[in-house]
């Protein structure tokens, strides 16, 4: 089975963001696996061992990238792919990456891509279904689980707080979803191992693209922290009091009612 996953490095969930000139400074700032496309990536790897053929992590970005291949490759994937557009491109959005992954993808075969559902630095969930529409194939997002049988596939998606049962068929596009697996850690053995697996790098030459047909739709005007939250206040006394309290409050500072 011929597997690929859509990668991107993220900030540390756990880093701090500052804001320099309206832009993010990721300056001295922590990278990762963006969180959701490690369930994708562990899942890519279950599906392999279950059924054969090989998992291929590819990613659109710059050389910092390899970082975060690498240790996709030290969870278990078997290659890795950079598609390196840092001297090509100065910006890009939703449409630029996903043009770009669907160009590579475009004769690879792929029997199941999987991805994030989301990515937690810009959050659209965009990139996957748009590779999926580009490359013609069906796509199901938010997936909790997935059985593969032959050409065929049994899903369960997240919706609003309760599940939905999908069956369709390969090639297909999945985006990942919290709860689908629990994603391994990068062992010794593994990461000894991922230094000798191959780890392609192509730019947009190597895919007959030129700048104008990767272009952004969109810009970003400025990017900004949202505003530091008030105090709370923790009302005292007997319980009708702080009822008349919280009604006076909510009518007089809140004006909410």
């Amino acid at each position: 089975m011929n597997i690929f996953v859509l990668l991107k490095r993220t900030f540390d969930t756990e880093e701090k963001i500052t804001i320099t000139n309206g832009f993010i400074d990721e300056e001295g700032a922590e990278f990762i696996i963006n969180p959701y496309d490690e369930y994708a990536v562990e899942e890519a790897i279950q599906i392999r061992d279950a059924h054969g053929g090989e998992v291929t992590v590819v990613t659109v970005g710059g050389e910092e990238s390899e970082k975060q291949l690498r240790t996709a490759l030290a969870m278990g994937a078997d290659k890795a792919v950079l598609i390196n557009v840092e001297d090509d491109l100065e910006d890009g959005d939703q449409f630029t990456t996903a043009k770009i992954l669907a160009e590579f993808l475009k004769d690879k075969e792929a029997d199941v891509i999987l991805a994030g559902n989301v990515t937690i630095d810009g959050g659209s969930g965009q990139v996957g279904p748009r590779v999926a529409e580009l490359l013609g194939i069906p796509y199901v997002t938010t997936i909790t689980e997935i059985e593969i049988k032959g050409t065929q596939a049994k899903l369960i998606r997240d919706v609003e707080g309760d599940s939905e049962v999908i069956e369709t068929s390969l090639p297909l596009l999945v985006t990942a979803q919290q709860g689908l697996n629990e994603p391994r850690y990068p062992s010794l053995p593994g990461i000894m191992k991922a230094k000798k697996k191959p780890l392609d790098e192509l730019e947009l030459d190597d895919l007959d693209l030129e700048e104008e047909d990767v272009e952004p739709k969109t810009k970003t005007i400025e990017v900004f922290l949202p505003p530091k939250k008030e105090t709370g206040k923790i009302l005292e006394g007997d319980l009708s009091d702080q009822v008349k309290e919280l009604v006076q409050l909510l009518h007089t500072e809140a004006k909410v009612v």
